[in-house]
Parts: C-alpha cells; structure tokens; sequence
C-alpha cells in the first residue's frame, strides 16, 4: 500500500512540475495559389521517411492546386546512393485553418499534419512543422537562404516550442 502511495504521489509530482507548453499556431492566412510551386528543403529535423536509409539530401517539395479543390503534392531528393526518390501525394486544406493546415496522404489512409507556422510575406521562405513538434522544416523558393532570413525562420520555429538544436542542414545544388 505504502508503494502504492509514493507511486500516485510521484505521478502526481510529475504532472504538477511539467510544464505545459501551448499548441503550435499557424499563420492567419496561407495563399495557396502563391504558395504553389517548387519549395527548396534548406533545413529539417531528422525523421525516418526521410533519413533512414534514404538518407534525403537535394530535396524539394512541389505543390500544384488540384481541379477537386485538393493539392498535388511531388516530394524529390537524391538518395545515398546517387538516386532519385521521388514521393508523390495530395493534400487538402483543415477546414478553418486560412489555408495554413494541411493534411498530407502519401498513402491511404495515412496521413500527416502539414501546418504553416511562419511565412516569409514575399513566399520566399516557410517554416513548416507539426503540432506535436516532431517534424519541422525549413523551406525557400531558392536552394539557399540568407543568413537573416534563415536566422527569421528558426527564431520562428523555436517560438513554437520546436527544439531548433535537432534542425540539420539539408545539402541542395
């Protein structure tokens, strides 16, 4: 009994010390026609689909407004091997969301959160993660980004809560 207590009386402790972090916001409104096209990856956190044995570098990210109101989207990067990987999906808008929350389906049923959470107001550069903070991306028309606007981007990100010590260089041409 007494094992019982200090156990409900620590998980009580570790609830009450933890701090709670507030829900990754969007940017109000996200443009899709000027969001559309070709996007550079400039930096990422590592995630499985795409460091695994991918090992992703030379990536971008192309989006085209679909007729059924739904976005095509095309991922490509070179593997470790010299190859090239090519990914293609579709993603629809989160209802309510100004566009800024998209849900992406690169295999039905599966899909991921795909939130705008910064927007350079040029389109030139984007920060995209998802609300668990798991995945966090850094993209700009260009395959490079200026310091300054790169320096914008991350303090964005990690106004979120994002850990931008995990964020990775993503190797472009």
């Amino acid at each position: 009994m007494r094992r019982l207590l200090l156990l409900a009386v620590l998980a009580l402790g570790a609830c009450a010390t933890t701090p709670e972090r507030p829900p990754v916001a969007t940017v109000p409104q996200v443009d899709l026609s000027r969001y559309a096209g070709t996007w550079f990856e400039i930096a990422r956190i590592p995630n499985s689909f795409q460091d695994s044995a991918r090992g992703c570098t030379h990536t971008t990210a192309t989006y085209t407004p679909r007729p059924d109101g739904s976005i095509g989207v095309v991922n490509r990067c070179r593997g470790t091997d010299g190859t090239a990987r090519v990914a293609e999906g579709h993603a629809n808008v989160v209802p309510d969301s100004g566009n800024a929350k998209l849900r992406v389906t690169f295999f039905w049923p599966f899909h991921g959160d795909y939130w705008v959470i910064g927007l350079d107001p040029s389109y030139r550069w984007a920060v995209v993660g998802a609300p668990g903070r798991d995945y966090l991306w850094v993209l700009a028309r260009r395959p490079e980004l200026a310091p300054g606007d790169y320096a914008e981007a991350v303090i964005t990100a990690a106004g979120q809560g994002f850990e931008i010590s995990r964020l990775r260089p993503t190797p472009q041409e």
